[in-house]
């Protein structure tokens, strides 16, 4: 009886199926950093804003569980503690937060509080001004938004915008002015800011933003 055997692949064959793979790959792989897309979403904590609807749990203390919504100064109204200030916090930083006022009321030795956002409020800014679609936007959840970003879901500048002067002002919960910044978007369009400073903080946006482009004396 005779046993067929296969015969291993040909050396010249297996070099020439390596050359034609690293050939189809190379245009994959070999990407410079101007062909990149030009903006990237870089993903953030998760801060708490008024109106969140949270759900918040206490181990063992199952008569602490609430499901409770963040008022308009920030904070959440919770049993035997009362009120504490939860907004403008990560959800960990919210849990050590209540912790702390279950512990320093003596209400309990060794709270272990956890927390999930049941429901988010609703995150808009607001662009006016010399822009082709002005209006208000939605911020997505957990990533990075900055002002170039809402200038270009709003169709970019017209002709007669003054895009080195972009004003934006920010808000504390009670509806007053806490900032107002500008910032050179033309500069950060043209590609003459650094790419450092488009990543500067000062451009990421924040929910209840109104961004302002003036228009350029001609």
């Amino acid at each position: 009886m005779v046993t067929a055997t296969r015969n291993p692949l040909p050396v010249s064959f297996l070099r020439l199926l390596f050359a034609v793979l690293a050939i189809a790959s190379a245009p994959l792989f070999g990407q410079t950093a101007a062909q990149l897309p030009k903006f990237t979403v870089r993903a953030k904590a998760y801060r708490i804003v008024t109106s969140d609807k949270l759900r918040i749990a206490v181990v063992q203390e199952s008569d602490l569980d609430s499901i409770v919504r963040v008022d308009s100064a920030g904070c959440v109204n919770l049993k035997y503690v009362g009120e504490i200030l939860v907004a403008g916090m990560t959800i960990n930083e919210a849990e050590r937060a209540i912790e702390d006022a279950y512990r320093d009321q003596r209400y309990l030795r060794d709270p272990q509080v956890t927390m999930n956002v049941e429901e988010y409020a609703p995150r808009e800014v607001s662009i006016q001004g010399e822009v082709r679609s002005p209006g208000r936007y939605s911020l997505p959840v957990e990533t990075v938004s900055t002002v170039l970003w809402l200038v270009t879901r709003a169709g970019g500048f017209t002709d007669t915008a003054k895009g080195t002067e972009v004003k934006v002002t920010r808000f504390t919960p009670d509806g007053r002015i806490a900032k107002v910044f500008v910032v050179d978007v033309e500069s950060l369009i043209k590609g003459k800011s650094s790419r450092e400073k488009i990543n500067d903080t000062t451009l990421e946006l924040e929910p209840g933003d109104v961004v302002y482009v003036p228009q350029r004396i001609i």
